[in-house]
């Protein structure tokens, strides 16, 4: 067995962090992980979110058809955007569709609002139908680690109104087992409580792997300690609010 320690101050980083009007975003590092999200680009994205976007719109050749319109934002720009929209739109609209700083995804450099190349983009509400290359897209998503972030009839959950337009990235397997059950992130972080690492996992098959997924609720103030076998592969994300996600790969051979 090999024995882990989680620095406390980690459970604010990671692919899975969920950052809302509950929970706002607390890392101040990001920014030097960013890089374009696509060639002559000034959007910026997470390293890793820009590598797995950059193979999935080469898959489907997305950017003759898709622009990157907003990634990642500082809190300069989020107040900025904020209050730009509240000028210009008022506040019921305002609530619905930009987040206040610090609880905004773009912060994170995780996030990505995308629209169908047009002469005119709406920078707050582009346009990305479910329908031609669009759809193609969203459907592709969840292989490289991108949901839908705002899924409609979800809006009481994540607090934001439907958009069909914004993609997040949290990696695999989980993109691909909210979007099996239908979760938004909230509602992924709250199902994963009932796996708790000392407990019964939830076990994700595909092709020859198993993936195991788990809970660790991390105590208050201290680092977080936990022991793994040798041997495994394995990831952990902080949730940035009580704890952290291991996921563990294991192969069915």
């Amino acid at each position: 067995m090999k024995r882990l320690v989680i620095p406390k101050k980690s459970v604010h980083v990671g692919s899975l962090i969920l950052v809302n009007q509950q929970h706002p975003y607390c890392s101040g590092n990001t920014k030097s992980y960013l890089v374009p999200a696509c060639t002559d680009s000034k959007v910026l994205l997470e390293r890793k979110a820009a590598a797995l976007l950059s193979k999935l719109m080469s898959s489907i050749e997305g950017w003759d058809h898709i622009s990157a319109v907003s990634g990642w934002r500082s809190r300069q720009e989020q107040q900025e955007i904020y209050d730009q929209s509240l000028q210009d739109s008022g506040t019921t609209f305002t609530e619905q569709f930009v987040a206040t700083p610090d609880h905004s995804e773009h912060q994170t450099g995780l996030a990505i609002d995308l629209g169908l190349r047009n002469p005119e983009i709406d920078f707050i509400r582009p346009d990305f139908p479910y329908s031609g290359i669009c759809q193609i897209f969203r459907e592709k998503a969840v292989t490289y680690g991108f949901i839908e972030r705002y899924p409609k009839g979800k809006e009481a959950i994540t607090g934001i109104a439907h958009e069909p337009w914004h993609f997040r990235y949290v990696g695999a397997p989980h993109a691909a087992i909210m979007t099996k059950f239908g979760l938004t992130l909230e509602e992924y972080h709250d199902f994963l409580k009932q796996y708790p690492l000392e407990k019964k996992h939830f076990l994700y098959r595909t092709g020859n792997q198993n993936i195991e997924v788990s809970y660790i609720k991390t105590a208050a103030g201290v680092d977080t300690e936990f022991e793994i076998e040798d041997h495994i592969l394995y990831s952990v994300s902080g949730n940035n609010a009580d704890g952290f996600v291991l996921t563990e790969w294991t192969s069915t051979q």
